[in-house]
């Protein structure tokens, strides 16, 4: 099953459904980002949108995403090992 990707990513201060069906997303985009990749090439290859024709909406779709990644491993991962998820 796939997941569209959002506009922005959720900014709740718990996991949400959307976080668990984009987990591998978050990690890549980790992952893409501990290597030094543009985040143009981020978004046109993770957040399935065009940086060219869509500058400013795809730079906030890889901005939210990445923060809510980066939210995961340091606070997010606790409300998932609490719940049991």
């Amino acid at each position: 099953m796939t997941f569209l990707v959002a506009d922005e990513a959720p900014t709740a201060p718990m996991v949400t459904d959307y976080d668990k069906a984009h987990l591998k997303l978050y990690l890549r985009l980790l992952d893409a980002d501990a290597e030094g990749a543009a985040w143009e090439e981020a978004a046109r290859l993770l957040l399935e949108i065009d940086p060219v024709a869509e500058r400013d909406r795809a730079l906030r779709r890889h901005e939210t995403h990445l923060a809510r990644a980066r939210w995961m491993t340091d606070q997010g991962y606790l409300d998932l090992l609490k719940r049991g998820l």
